[in-house]
């Protein structure tokens, strides 16, 4: 499914209508150049599941925990990995058997460990303000839309 916004706040909206087709265990594999919107999504994707908490990126800490949700959310960035084997490190498999969904920024870096992600692509457009948001993931979001 595409579609374009033209704020963050839209983008933000989106990633809220994703967030109630969320199932436990779910991976949302984030594609997207710096500054195109990822941390804005998450940042719905929180507040659909029911997170208040203020959602920052984890560039630094690589993976940032939101529990107080309908589902727990464990969003991860994985910029500064050198590889998938430094996800393990941390403790990846832990994440995905807690019943939460795992946002993974930067997923391009380690795309070989995940099985059957939701993927987000965020591109920019002509319009700066604009994005081209692309969801792939199956029958399930079929009646996603803004």
């Amino acid at each position: 499914m595409e579609f374009f916004v033209n704020s963050e706040q839209m983008t933000e909206r989106l990633g809220m209508r994703l967030a109630e087709f969320l199932q436990p265990g779910d991976v949302i594999a984030y594609y997207g150049d710096l500054g195109a919107g990822k941390t804005a999504f998450t940042r719905g994707l929180a507040a659909g599941l029911g997170i208040r908490d203020r959602v920052t990126s984890p560039t630094y800490t690589i993976v940032n925990e939101y529990l107080s949700g309908r589902l727990p959310l464990f969003h991860f960035d994985m910029y500064r990995l050198g590889s998938a084997d430094e996800l393990f490190d941390i403790g990846w498999e832990d994440y995905l058997v807690r019943g939460g969904v795992c946002a993974v920024e930067w997923s391009e870096n380690v795309d070989e460990i995940f099985e059957d992600p939701i993927v987000v692509r965020i591109e920019k457009c002509e319009n700066p303000d604009q994005r081209r948001i692309t969801v792939l993931g199956g029958e399930r979001f079929a009646d996603l839309s803004l």
